[in-house]
């Protein structure tokens, strides 16, 4: 302590403006903290209860060596010199059961070849953080004896309480008095030495139960794993056997798919060759008009390209004539699900069926609607013919019976009908008029005024009597009361005239 106390110019104030001003109050503390510390504090090392050194203090190699083996070995148990471990793990254990300090006097430790008497501290680590360290942590501090000679002392204290009482003693009893000195102590410091050895016995047997059981338990704990483990093992293989199942349905599953997808990829390929077969334009339309699929056939009808897929049906051009109302007629379609048909005509004079139909899944969903084009142009000519057959034989009954000369020609002028009234007229039979042209009936000078009573004729269905001349068979020129009519088809057109025709009053007969 002598040579720790500061110097009188150490304690004396600072002055104002000397060096040392800018020292404060607590640097002086740090410094005399510090130089006590380097005086009389030991070696310490902070370790846990199993003697992991965390914190070394000093020069600790007076006490401690590395460890023979792993060079990463720092465990102060396994560091300690001869003649210190036994006794450190005692108290280390001791301090770790009771949780006080723990204090071994003299210990003999060799150093370097010689034995030097250790005084060894083990204490509890308290501080206002302790519970939120992992585990306890304890500070073993080492420092050398203060007596060199402090083996002897018990031999003294011995040898002091024996020198006899008088100067009257002989010289004989001295060397006895010695030697049952020297056995006492000796006695004495083997009883230490086996009472201490006893205690290092008696705490490694309670280290070696506290580790049976933590073995008994770790090795109940083993043997749970194991059973979970095995229980686990046998669930992976339950479930390796269920996946095997499944892969092998999935695979029958796949093996039924791809079978159905080539039925399906052939039944698609059946239906395109049979609708581009048919000749039938068909459009496929969902709820907003957008066209989802159409055949070749229609492009006859609707212009229609690849690349209008997903186009509104509204936004294509058609060709249709006379015929506006398709989006509106499948927006009816599809609120009503009732069908619809139309005759259409193209502008090339061709005429189709339109059918309007709701599209219907399997589970009878309606998804949109499917228009359809079929051509009937030949079946309206037919009809047209059929009708106008009909009519020119039930013109033909009204004018065989009729007393007037009745014929009935064509846009060009042939004769498509010659009654006998006519044959009683003009002398030609019928077989005869039917080669003729209506021109070869008219003077050549009324050509042209015949030619503007046809186009008369076509502004109106009927024109008013009129006086004319015509000629008969033997060229004769009559005087005849023409009335022409003009035969109308149901399409509002006109495809022959009809005549009427009488001797006129002013007939002479040349």
């Amino acid at each position: 302590l002598a040579n720790a106390k500061p110097t009188g110019s150490d304690v004396v104030p600072a002055q104002p403006g000397s060096k040392s001003a800018a020292v404060s109050k607590l640097t002086l503390r740090e410094i005399t903290e510090q130089t006590l510390l380097q005086q009389l504090a030991p070696v310490g090392a902070l370790v846990n209860g199993q003697g992991d050194i965390l914190y070394l203090h000093g020069r600790s190699g007076t006490y401690l060596e590395p460890a023979q083996g792993d060079a990463g070995i720092n465990n102060i148990l396994k560091m300690a010199r001869e003649g210190l471990k036994r006794d450190l793990t005692l108290a280390l254990h001791k301090a770790a059961l009771s949780g006080d300090a723990v204090r071994s006097l003299d210990l003999r430790v060799k150093t370097n070849g010689h034995f030097t008497q250790v005084n060894l501290h083990v204490c509890p680590v308290r501080t206002p953080n302790s519970s939120a360290l992992e585990s306890p942590l304890y500070l073993v501090m080492l420092e050398e004896a203060r007596t060199p000679e402090a083996m002897a002392v018990p031999a003294r204290i011995a040898l002091a309480t024996r020198l006899p009482d008088s100067a009257n003693d002989t010289d004989g009893a001295e060397p006895l008095a010695n030697g049952d000195m020297q056995a006492s102590a000796q006695i004495a410091d083997l009883r230490e030495q086996l009472r201490t050895k006893e205690e290092y016995l008696h705490a490694a047997n309670e280290e070696l139960e506290t580790s049976n059981e933590e073995l008994k338990s770790s090795n109940e704990e083993m043997q749970s794993v194991n059973e979970e483990l095995q229980s686990t093992n046998e669930e992976m293989e339950t479930s390796k056997e269920e996946l095997q199942s499944i892969n092998e349905e999935l695979a029958t599953v796949n093996a039924e798919m791809q079978a159905k997808v080539v039925d399906l990829s052939r039944a698609n390929n059946d239906m395109n060759n049979l609708l581009a077969g048919t000749g039938i334009g068909t459009i496929f339309v969902d709820h907003l008009l957008r066209i989802l699929r159409f055949t070749p056939a229609v492009t006859q009808v609707i212009h229609l390209i690849l690349s209008d897929l997903g186009r509104p049906l509204g936004h294509i051009a058609c060709n249709l004539v006379g015929y506006d109302k398709l989006v509106s007629d499948v927006q009816s379609v599809l609120k009503t699900l009732s069908p619809k048909v139309e005759e259409v005509k193209t502008t090339d004079d061709r005429y189709f069926t339109l059918r309007i139909l709701p599209y219907r899944t399997l589970d009878n969903v309606i998804e949109g609607a499917v228009i359809t084009f079929v051509e009937s142009t030949e079946v309206v000519r037919a009809r047209v013919a059929l009708l106008a057959a009909s009519e020119l034989t039930r013109l033909a009954v009204v004018v065989r019976d009729a007393h007037d000369a009745i014929t009935v020609q064509d846009l060009d002028g042939r004769t498509i009908a010659w009654n006998p009234g006519a044959t009683r007229l003009y002398g030609w039979t019928e077989a005869e008029a039917l080669a003729l042209n209506v021109r070869q009936r008219i003077p050549d000078e009324l050509h042209t005024e015949a030619l503007k009573q046809v186009r008369k004729l076509a502004e109106s269905v009927s024109l008013e009597p009129c006086q004319t001349v015509r000629l008969n068979k033997g060229g004769q020129r009559l005087s005849i009361t023409l009335t022409s009519t003009a035969l109308v088809n149901e399409f509002g057109r006109i495809y022959a005239i009809a005549t009427t025709e009488r001797l006129g009053p002013g007939h002479d007969g040349d």
